[in-house]
């Protein structure tokens, strides 16, 4: 037979078991509105919302922008971390807002959100990407291939696949470039995501083209730009070891063995 509680607002007070707690969580937002009366210059905007310890970043937004204030304007897509749009400054660091609990940055205090830096602002959060793709297409993102169309698949061993492996994880988030000094205070510089794209092709196997893309990068602001301060490595969502690519292509710029 059950025992019954001796005061049954006692048990209404328990917190049910697996539960998740809530917290309060204030967002320091960077705010850029070109339409409105802050005319050019950007201002900081305050949102206190209610999270529990599973939200990230990136739902914390959502409920601003759902609740609070509907022109609270930032990218988005899979908010799973793959596609690479929601790329911020948070608490000064480059991160996706994706894969950013809030309790891992110290949600007692306001955390600040601001939009990556040396790329132009459009509105709030949201970037002008286009300098950025276009170094990308730059180097030829893609397989250059001499002779005919094969009749069958070009094959490759695991060990030659291993030699490019990492920088195949790059989504193109710009987290690493907008993280570079060099690129912040010079707009021509091809930035590390570009040159990370053509290491993944140059130590491929299979292409032909990376005498092309070598000659590319040995543009004065090309590979030889890097200062190597390791702040694209750090801020790279992705965990590549992006230094050490650049490093690479700079070996191969020398002694042109790839």
């Amino acid at each position: 037979m059950t025992a019954l509680a001796e005061n049954p607002a006692d048990t209404a007070a328990q917190p049910e078991a697996g539960a998740i707690p809530s917290f309060e969580v204030t967002l320091r937002v960077r705010r850029y509105l070109p339409e409105s009366e802050h005319g050019q210059d950007s201002y900081w905007d305050e949102f206190t919302v209610t999270a529990h310890g599973t939200d990230r970043v990136l739902d914390a937004l959502h409920k601003v922008k759902w609740d609070q204030d509907g022109s609270l304007t930032f990218r988005r897509s899979c908010a799973h971390g793959v596609c690479g749009s929601d790329a911020m400054r948070i608490n000064g660091r480059n991160r996706l807002a994706c894969k950013t609990l809030l309790k891992d940055v110290n949600p007692d205090k306001p955390i600040t959100v601001e939009p990556i830096k040396g790329l132009p602002v459009v509105k709030d959060l949201v970037v002008d990407m286009e300098p950025f793709f276009a170094s990308y297409r730059e180097i030829m993102p893609f397989l250059v291939t001499d002779g005919h169309t094969p009749t069958k698949e070009r094959l490759q061993s695991a060990e030659q696949r291993e030699r490019f492996d990492d920088t195949t994880k790059c989504i193109l988030c710009a987290a690493c470039t907008s993280s570079c000094p060099v690129f912040w205070n010079d707009g021509q510089y091809f930035g590390p995501a570009a040159i990370v794209n053509a290491h993944r092709f140059i130590f491929d196997s299979r292409d032909d083209g990376a005498q092309q893309r070598l000659e590319i990068l040995n543009d004065k602001e090309g590979v030889w730009r890097c200062r190597t301060t390791f702040n694209c490595s750090e801020a790279c969502p992705r965990g590549i070891e992006v230094t050490k690519a650049i490093a690479e292509v700079k070996r191969a710029m020398i002694t042109r063995a790839f």
